[in-house]
């Protein structure tokens, strides 16, 4: 059975507003866009969980929308349900299959990547994956696996015809992130996404429904539009040419929270270009900048455990707001704090580009190819820094910038090498973190003058490409 698992509402009843009746909220979502329902009754009787279950399905049928229980076969036997979302430790698949009749759909979820093969192998139709973010609506026994690591689940799906969405914790406010965070290397991106307080909890659930519903749809269809052909070499001189003669222009606000060894430096540099520079780092201030600024630079240069507020919430609404996030790892594989301070920040909001040179790089991509001393890169480098570069991009779905002797940027399609360095720029501090301000610039002018339609793509990576160029 072909079902669409765009907008997969779990049912929570202890979650309904006040005022607001368990079936009233049900169909009201349904009319806003849901595209399936999961009957999810963790604590009533067998008796209660069957009358809310048919109950639920006189108006699922009405709408022509599958009907899932959570965990319980003989619930789903007893109501016609379209089918059964089992756990881990629920009946295994082949003993549901015995006892359901043909045809019913069966779905597990799946925290890690072992888990979703052996379903596929079982033969669920389709796979729950998480936790992505953290959630109060449900007991979360498995780790929290974070956005980047769903695509690596989903290449577990590869040529199945097997289904996912992604559950836990998900709103409208981190969908978009969790849509295009999570495609995996090979391309597969989620069917849809498992909401449960969003809906449940809204005073409003059709508008809330109808939100979630919206923003799927412009993902997906984003998703399935062909690459911008690969840029000429002259076509991408012409254009870096046309951003170094607009930055003064334009002279767009640059949010810098950067460390603090070379805070003046990059200010004075960002100036130097054409840009107008702030350095701020109070947390009660991102979102008022995110609403005036073109770009946003982050570098945890000297990054602080109760310095973390600020990136985290300046990176979240520069993602509202459609603004390009230039982050620089430094020194990111020195010490497990910061090893574990990236991950966070990199499966909370999508960066637009990724700075580093081959040791910060190679500590981000998990390879020891590449070693590092500090912020320093050690080695001669990756033995093909190209096909690093590409791949990286491609797995953390943003540009990526490798410095060196020789400069690699890639968008995921694209490779560009700039053979423009110069040995003194390692016998001063700074030259890297100056760089990242540089590309914050030049990527803020490249989207002066662009819409931003926050129901719209995160990043619009050709333009972000050439401003890295530039950069």
């Amino acid at each position: 059975m072909e079902l669409d698992y765009s907008v997969y509402l779990v049912t929570g009843r202890t979650l309904l507003p006040p005022g607001k009746s368990y079936l009233e909220s049900l169909e009201e979502s349904i009319k806003g866009g849901v595209t399936i329902v999961q009957v999810r009754e963790k604590d009533a009787d067998t008796g209660e969980f069957i009358k809310i279950s048919k109950d639920s399905k006189v108006i699922c049928d009405k709408y022509k929308i599958p009907l899932i229980i959570n965990d319980r076969v003989d619930v789903a036997l007893a109501v016609g349900a379209t089918g059964v979302h089992l756990g881990q430790d629920d009946m295994d698949i082949a003993q549901a299959r015995k006892l359901l009749p043909s045809g019913t759909v069966i779905g597990i979820s799946c925290n890690t990547p072992e888990q979703v093969a052996e379903a596929v192998k079982a033969g669920a139709d389709y796979v729950g994956i998480g936790a992505v973010w953290g959630t109060q609506t449900k007991d979360v026994t498995n780790k929290i696996i974070g956005v980047r690591s769903v695509g690596e689940r989903l290449k577990e799906l590869d040529g199945s015809g097997v289904k996912a969405v992604a559950i836990g914790g998900i709103k409208s406010g981190n969908l978009w992130r969790t849509l295009h965070g999570s495609v995996s290397v090979t391309g597969h991106a989620l069917d849809g996404v498992a909401v449960v307080s969003e809906i449940m909890a809204s005073t409003d659930p059709r508008g809330a429904a109808a939100s979630l519903s919206k923003l799927v749809k412009a993902f997906k269809e984003e998703h399935a539009r062909p690459r911008d052909l690969v840029p000429s070499k002259n076509d991408i001189i012409d254009r870096v040419a046309e951003l170094v003669a607009k930055i003064r222009e334009v002279n767009p606000l640059v949010h810098q929270i950067t460390n603090n060894v070379v805070a003046t430096q990059s200010a004075n540099v960002t100036l130097a270009i054409g840009a107008s520079p702030i350095m701020a780092t109070e947390p009660q201030e991102m979102e008022d900048l995110a609403k005036i600024r073109g770009a946003l630079l982050v570098n945890i240069g000297t990054l602080r455990e109760d310095g973390l507020d600020g990136p985290r919430l300046a990176g979240q609404f520069a993602n509202k707001f459609r603004k390009p996030i230039v982050f620089d790892p430094v020194g990111v594989g020195a010490t497990s704090f910061r090893k574990q301070s990236v991950k966070g920040l990199l499966n909370l909001w999508q960066a637009g580009v990724i700075k580093g040179n081959a040791g910060e790089l190679a500590a981000l991509a998990g390879t020891t190819e590449v070693e590092s001393k500090g912020v320093d890169s050690v080695g001669s480098g990756f033995k093909d820094p190209a096909a690093f570069v590409r791949n990286l991009a491609i797995r953390e779905r943003c540009v990526v910038v490798l410095t060196g002797p020789v400069d690699y940027i890639s968008n995921g399609t694209t490779v560009v090498a700039l053979e423009n360095g110069d040995a003194l720029l390692g016998k001063i501090t700074g030259s890297g973190c100056i760089l990242g301000s540089c590309i914050a610039s030049f990527c803020a002018t490249a989207m002066h003058g662009v819409a931003a339609d926050k129901q719209g793509r995160l990043l619009d990576l050709d333009r972000l490409f050439i401003g890295a160029i530039t950069g």
